[in-house]
């Protein structure tokens, strides 16, 4: 078995981000800019943010972070991202979801020029993913992707089971991996029989927020295991969806958690904001 280490990925991409910046910053003097609008006071998401600005400042970035109380109404967040959209200092818009229940997510993200989408959350950016066209990805999904990229491990023709359909993570994973040729399976909350699913699986890819919920019987041997799933156990301890001492002793690669899929994240969001900027660059540069 060989540890997939996203963390020493992300240190790698981190320091490329950076030497571009420098470039970008001492060809046309323009510096990388990320927004945040971070709405309550989720102590998760809030955590979230404070990774994301601390990775923002390593690398150069300028960065702000619009915290709202929870009591904000829709309109004023939608006059913030608009404020966000004509902001030539602001190359990339990060809502932090989850958002409170009275606001409407969906006209937010759809608020936001998709120029400027560095989630990969926005419909045309969806769209563009869904029929194999450049855009912004969704930064975990491409994240798994670079880390299997990084270890030489080739989806094409291979058997992919992603657990977990949601927009942020499920969707856009099965389009990445069926973009590169791999035979993808997307099992859900309404899938009878996960097991059968999994056993046949050549990659398992589990991102549901269910504690072991990825077990040694429903994993065949040599089989590569991606743990998207970040859980707090009762100890306190972070873990992820697989149990990870029993199903790590009989597949070939697995992520940890922490260390695995996480700081990729947080890397690929660097590296969208970045290709935003480069874009915006180019723009003034022609315009």
């Amino acid at each position: 078995m060989k540890l997939l280490d996203g963390k020493s990925l992300s240190i790698k991409i981190e320091n490329q981000v950076k030497d571009e910046v420098k470039k970008l910053k001492d060809d046309c003097g323009c510096t990388p800019g990320l927004a945040v609008v971070l709405v309550g006071q989720d102590p998760a998401s809030a955590a979230y943010v404070k990774m994301k600005k601390g990775a923002c400042d390593r690398v150069g970035f300028y960065s702000i972070t619009h915290d709202m109380p929870e009591t904000i109404s829709q309109e004023a967040i939608e006059k913030t991202i608009i404020m966000l959209n004509n902001d030539t200092n602001v190359d990339g818009i990060l809502i932090q979801l989850p958002l409170p229940a009275h606001i409407d997510t969906t006209k937010l993200l759809e608020l936001v020029d998709p120029a400027k989408d560095v989630d990969g959350f926005h419909p045309f950016n969806v769209g563009r993913l869904t029929t194999g066209l450049d855009g912004f990805v969704p930064c975990t999904p491409l994240g798994v992707m670079k880390l299997l990229a990084e270890y030489d491990i080739d989806v094409k023709g291979k058997n992919c089971v992603v657990v977990g359909a949601s927009n942020i993570v499920g969707k856009p994973m099965a389009a990445l991996l069926l973009n590169d040729d791999a035979t993808v399976e997307v099992c859900h909350i309404f899938t009878d029989d996960l097991k059968k699913h999994t056993l046949n699986a050549d990659i398992i890819l589990v991102g549901v927020g269910v504690i072991n919920l990825i077990k040694e019987d429903m994993v065949k041997d040599d089989a590569i295991i991606i743990d998207i799933g970040i859980n707090r156990a009762d100890n306190g301890k972070l873990v992820g969806d697989v149990d990870f001492a029993n199903v790590s002793e009989k597949c070939s690669y697995i992520t940890p958690v922490p260390g695995g899929v996480g700081p990729m994240t947080i890397a690929m969001l660097l590296s969208n904001t970045l290709k935003a900027a480069k874009a915006n660059a180019l723009a003034k540069k022609e315009s």
